[in-house]
């Protein structure tokens, strides 16, 4: 008999303090349905395109509902989480019979209506399908307790970041929920918080001793029947259920799953200060004279402007153009790139103007006033249009990007990629689209926060990771929480 597996993704990881509100109309723009998925997905490194694979090797039958993956921005509107909630509890009762359902979240998804908005869509489910075997696969910046998982069965989150294992993610979900159908057993599934809550800049996984912890994950692994998920959590989605956890599926049962769940909680939680002290964080002015010194090696040196979370910081922008248009204001950076900065009001005037032309724009600094407010530029307009790709890097290999209406515009040595979109500037993509290449540039103004390292850190000379007065602090107390009850919470720099 051929299984049939339902597939459904709604996916946003929010920072609360984001006044821009992501509208069902955003998720909208990015949502796949039907058929569209498995054509979109098939052999990427998505979860979707995992969840197929295993599906498809196994002789069974993906029935495909929706995908939406919006990325990292502000919160969603109550509308939009109803509005997918619902579709999803129909497409479950309107596919009957089914065997199971795979169910991607990101776990930071945060709306004003809500305590847990994922707990709330897994509830919808399991409502709709009262005895269907339900597998989550998880964002590792998820925020979640026991009760998110309430009405789940299985739920594993990426292992890596940079998540370059999204597509094993959704691999191991698929086997764990395949196996559950097919055996008729029922794993333990276990959640343990170690009271713990760091940046996302501190959350890389190839870091010490975070790295060492998930090694311990590993060897647990090895030595029995489960699969454990070290979540790094996001600290700027202000939840009750904020910060680290581990999540263990444990085919040996439930207590097996507390217990193991348990220790490399109490781990995480006896290293807390060593987490939060694992690189050094530059203020801007140093950063770009450390990069001066480095010039010309042959490498481009990465200055990251982790605290953007809306990708139209100008603080560091900022920062560059002072150096670059008056040499008594900084240090000489040579060739400078900032890609996909968001703006399109910029980027449609840019177009507007046409390759070749000088035109002034009012550049960034316009999602929230913390992100340094515009910068009035007069730049050369080098090419204009709508843009659309694959990604090339490994994190998301495969999936498709699109940027709107997009301009790469140049004033002084410093070219800027004006996107109409948000996007990812994490890998080569943002150069090979235009024809260039990193190494073409002798500094890189990124704004990510951990999927960057896994393309620049064998690339780059250095990468120097800069605060900045925005929305992302590296230093989480400064964070005006409301939901989360950050007592306990700060044991790092005492």
């Amino acid at each position: 008999m051929t299984r049939r597996i339902a597939f459904a993704g709604l996916n946003l990881e929010s920072v609360t303090a984001v006044p821009q509100v992501s509208t069902l109309a955003d998720f909208e723009r990015v949502c796949f349905r039907g058929a569209e998925i498995p054509a979109q997905y098939r052999g990427t490194n998505t979860v979707a395109g995992g969840v197929l694979s295993v599906l498809e090797d196994a002789g069974a039958e993906m029935v495909p509902l929706f995908h939406s993956l919006l990325g990292a921005l502000g919160p969603a509107e109550d509308a939009a989480i109803i509005a997918f909630a619902d579709e999803l509890a129909q497409g479950l009762a309107a596919s009957e019979p089914l065997d199971g359902l795979v169910l991607y979240l990101h776990g930071a998804c945060w709306a004003p209506g809500f305590d847990d908005v994922e707990r709330f869509l897994i509830e919808r489910a399991r409502a709709a399908a009262p005895d269907l075997p339900i597998a989550v696969p998880l964002d590792y910046h998820g925020n979640v307790d026991t009760a998110t998982f309430a009405a789940a069965d299985i739920a594993v989150a990426y292992r890596h970041s940079p998540h370059i294992d999204m597509g094993e993610t959704g691999e191991r979900a698929a086997r764990a929920l395949l196996r559950m159908i097919e055996t008729g057993e029922r794993p333990g599934l276990a959640v343990a918080r170690p009271g713990v809550v760091i940046p996302s800049i501190l959350s890389a996984t190839a870091l010490q001793p975070l790295a060492d912890l998930i090694a311990m994950a590993r060897a647990e692994e090895a030595a029995g029947d489960c699969d454990i998920s070290v979540m790094g959590g996001f600290a700027y989605a202000d939840s009750a259920n904020t910060g680290m956890s581990v999540i263990c599926l444990d085919w040996q049962g439930q207590q097996a799953a507390e217990e193991k769940a348990a220790r490399l909680s109490d781990a995480l939680h006896a290293a807390r200060v060593e987490l939060s002290d694992a690189i050094p964080i530059w203020q801007m002015d140093a950063a770009l004279s450390e990069a001066a010194r480095l010039r010309g090696s042959g490498a481009p040196v990465v200055i990251l402007e982790h605290a953007d979370r809306m990708n139209d910081s100008t603080h560091g922008l900022r920062a560059v153009l002072g150096a670059d248009l008056d040499p008594d204001l900084g240090p000489d950076l040579g060739r400078v790139m900032v890609p996909f900065l968001l703006d399109p009001e910029s980027a449609a005037a840019a177009h507007a103007a046409g390759a070749g032309a000088e035109v002034t724009l009012s550049i960034g600094g316009k999602s929230a006033p913390e992100t340094g407010g515009p910068l009035d530029l007069t730049v050369r307009v080098l090419w204009s249009g709508e843009k659309r790709f694959t990604v090339s890097g490994r994190y998301q290999q495969g999936a498709p990007v699109d940027l709107g209406l997009t301009a790469l515009v140049e004033v002084g040595n410093i070219r800027i990629s004006l996107v109409s979109h948000f996007a990812f500037a994490v890998d080569g993509d943002p150069f090979f689209i235009f024809g260039e290449r990193p190494e073409d540039y002798d500094v890189i103004l990124l704004r990510s926060k951990t999927h960057f390292r896994d393309f620049y850190t064998p690339l780059a000379k250095a990468i120097l990771v800069t605060d900045t007065p925005d929305l992302g602090p590296a230093d989480v107390r400064l964070i005006p929480y409301r939901q989360f009850d950050t007592a306990g919470a700060y044991p790092w720099r005492l």
